[in-house]
């Protein structure tokens, strides 16, 4: 799939396919070009070149029936404040030709799912931000779909809220509801996702399970440590003269140590900082796309 907008490229030629019944994370920086694919997935915006296909239909020539099988949450709250919690899921209900009965009926059973159930008649401007965010799953779910795309489900969120949230799409993937999973939250897709793609600048640098990726990015422990400045030279020759991967960032070295590899003694002594931890996707996610703004 690629994606233009005029001479900026969003979408760089990407493949994805994501099974059923999975969670499947799509990672990146602001700018990634996550938010352009998902709009083509969504036939909301169409694909310069490529094809997009949901539940077996290409997008461009069934957008409708498309849709009829997706559900969205978008990152940006956009329920309606002049209604009602329940009017809004009845209301949306509409687009989906959905008999009024059963709207209510899916209404009541949504906004149980999403403890919800005493807010029915507050309007909206009344709710939390994670009340809102759970109306917006709510909302998603109204037409029973079988694919749910998350843009940043949990932003802004406590975390109270954040974990009932992911509880709740733990059950849905249970119950066999398809998700791609769009977030910024490393621990987020860590927990949730069976596998990810890490997308920088329109393509995807990397793909695979959490714990794949951890094991041939990560390493078996990450040190940080921060030389004296007549040091420095000094820590840069002992680590090319090992062989161990490390990054660079302003006064900090990122060092990805496999088994066996131990710092001199001496060395880690002349440091002034120097701690370690076992490697999480976050720290994947930044060996991959830079730990700078802008990289």
């Amino acid at each position: 799939m690629v994606k233009r907008f005029g001479s900026l490229t969003a979408v760089a030629g990407v493949d994805l396919d994501v099974e059923e019944r999975e969670c499947f994370g799509l990672l990146g920086p602001n700018g990634a070009g996550k938010t352009s694919m998902i709009r083509v997935i969504t036939a909301v915006s169409p694909a310069t070149e490529g094809k997009a296909w949901v539940d077996g239909r290409d997008v461009a020539e069934w957008p409708r029936e498309a849709k009829a099988v997706i559900g969205v949450v978008p990152q940006w709250e956009n329920l309606d404040p002049d209604l009602t919690v329940a009017q809004n899921l009845v209301t949306f209900a509409r687009y989906f030709d959905i008999p009024r009965r059963e709207a209510q009926a899916r209404t009541d059973e949504l906004l149980k799912l999403m403890q919800l159930q005493e807010k029915r008649k507050a309007q909206v401007d009344t709710l939390s931000g994670g009340m809102k965010r759970r109306l917006l799953v709510a909302r998603a779910l109204i037409n029973q779909p079988k694919v749910l795309i998350l843009d940043e489900p949990t932003v802004g969120l406590d975390p109270q809220a954040k974990h009932l949230v992911w509880q709740k799409l733990r059950s849905l993937k249970e119950a066999g509801v398809t998700q791609l999973l769009c977030t910024q939250n490393m621990d987020e897709a860590e927990r949730l996702c069976d596998r990810v793609a890490i997308m920088n600048q329109g393509k995807f640098i990397a793909q695979g399970t959490p714990a794949g990726l951890i094991a041939l990015y990560g390493g078996k422990r990450i040190v940080e440590a921060r030389p004296r400045p007549e040091h420095k030279e000094r820590l840069v020759a002992a680590l090319k003269q090992r062989g161990l991967d490390f990054q660079e960032v302003e006064d900090t070295f990122y060092i990805f140590q496999a088994d066996g590899d131990v710092l001199d003694e001496n060395l880690v002594a002349s440091l002034d900082r120097f701690a370690h931890h076992v490697p999480t996707l976050e720290d994947v996610f930044l060996r991959l796309t830079g730990r700078s703004l802008g990289e």
